[in-house]
């Protein structure tokens, strides 16, 4: 099993990835969530870091925001459609959502044109609209986002080659510019804590698992790039400057128990306050008082002819702009969980579990939980074979792209409604 940002390779064991990325199972915080999306119910959703600040902001009613990112290098699918309503959801249930269209990274790691990465992101931009995304959302390309690009160079000052060796496998042969896109990619994510979109507040990033790597690198830098850093105490915090102990004197303005020493300052009371007065302080400093992102972890989206969908691998993936007949005829050509032959399925039934159909069922054309729980019981129970089970997913799939597509047509009327940088 290999899992980085740019590959994905062999069989993946997801509960060897919570445990080797130290990430935390989603279903530990499922029951805290009202209303969940499908995909966190049916276990699409399988990981998570630090989720609870966000189900804390939805409980409170208090600013939060949902930030993502794709990169344009090939055309928006199947796998792509699952970020994409993962914003959407988010979006909904009272974040502030911010696209990211990394056409930064697919200049640089791809070698598109800055062109064709236009071309390509408007239909990422045009899909997500047709998925719900109200326009309040906040649209942009990397590479004409000033916020993105002035923070990037920031944050690139506080890591070394050493590191993003370390993280990412980096060697002498590495572009800078691939280098670079790490804190492009750091920034994109920790932009809307900016004072121009509100200041510091939870920002939960829905991602594959192969994008962790740019996770554990962003908080590191969220804590790096801030003046003060908190560790837990008995009874509330504790308080270190990492720009210099002179900054702890500004922490007497606290309305809080606070008891000073040579290398920190030590705050008694409630966690929350004590971090929200603190971040105050440092925004008056002129420091960022970053939150470190939270982020949720969805499987990798099976390829019609199995493994990783891909949008390097045509035959792999449906488009969301195939024509409905195409689309339809990729259903009927796919990889599933049935038997050699018909009479070994009835006498043994299927394998919903291993089947790339089921996998559409289940993440995207099936909304209704018994329907979809009677197709994996008459799988399993070899009362349907796969022909019937596929000719039904490749009519829902047609169904879906005509829709889709239609509503894509209407986004592109609308989009002078949406904040787009770049467009």
């Amino acid at each position: 099993m290999q899992v980085t940002p740019w590959d994905v390779e062999g069989v993946i064991d997801y509960d060897r990835l919570i445990e080797e990325f130290g990430m935390r199972p989603f279903n530990e915080v499922l029951e805290e969530i009202e209303n969940p999306h499908i995909l966190m119910k049916r276990g699409a959703i399988f990981g998570h870091r630090d989720y609870w600040r966000i189900v804390d902001a939805m409980r409170k009613g208090e600013a939060w925001a949902v930030m993502s990112g794709f990169m344009p290098s090939g055309l928006p699918h199947f796998g792509h459609k699952m970020t994409m309503d993962e914003i959407v959801w988010h979006q909904k249930a009272g974040g502030k959502a911010f696209v990211a269209i990394a056409d930064m990274e697919a200049h640089s790691v791809r070698g598109l044109s800055w062109e064709k990465t236009r071309e390509i992101g408007l239909e990422y931009i045009k899909s997500i609209i047709a998925l719900g995304l109200d326009s309040n959302a906040v649209i942009y390309f990397q590479s004409k986002s000033n916020h993105v690009k002035d923070l990037a160079f920031e944050l690139s000052a506080e890591v070394n080659f050493s590191e993003l060796r370390a993280i990412y496998g980096f060697n002498g042969e590495t572009k800078l510019a691939k280098m670079f896109i790490t804190a492009v990619q750091a920034a994109d994510i920790l932009h809307p804590q900016l004072q121009e979109f509100g200041g510091p507040k939870p920002v939960v990033v829905p991602v594959g698992a192969d994008q962790d790597p740019h996770m554990r690198l962003t908080r590191d830098l969220a804590a790096r790039a801030s003046i003060f850093s908190f560790e837990p105490i008995e009874g509330g915090l504790r308080i270190r400057s990492r720009k210099g102990n002179e900054y702890l004197k500004a922490l007497k303005e606290l309305n809080l128990e606070t008891r000073f020493y040579e290398e920190h300052v030590d705050v008694s009371g409630s966690v929350d306050e004590i971090e929200r007065e603190v971040r105050e302080v440092e925004l008056r400093l002129g420091g960022f008082a970053f939150i470190p992102p939270s982020s949720t972890y969805h499987r990798f989206t099976t390829g019609l002819t199995g493994g990783k969908m891909s949008s390097s691998k045509p035959e792999s993936y449906i488009s969301l702009l195939d024509s409905p007949d195409e689309g339809a005829k990729k259903v009927m050509k796919a990889f599933t969980g049935g038997r050699v032959t018909a009479d070994e399925q009835r006498r043994l039934g299927g394998e919903p579990d291993k089947c790339v159909v089921f996998e559409l069922y289940s993440y995207h054309l099936i909304e209704n939980d018994n329907e979809l729980r009677q197709i994996e019981s008459n799988c399993r129970g070899g009362k349907l074979l796969c022909g019937k089970c596929k000719k039904n997913a490749a009519e829902l799939v047609r169904n879906f792209l005509k829709e889709h597509q239609e509503k894509m047509d209407e986004a592109e009327d609308k989009l002078e409604d949406y904040t787009i940088i770049g467009l």
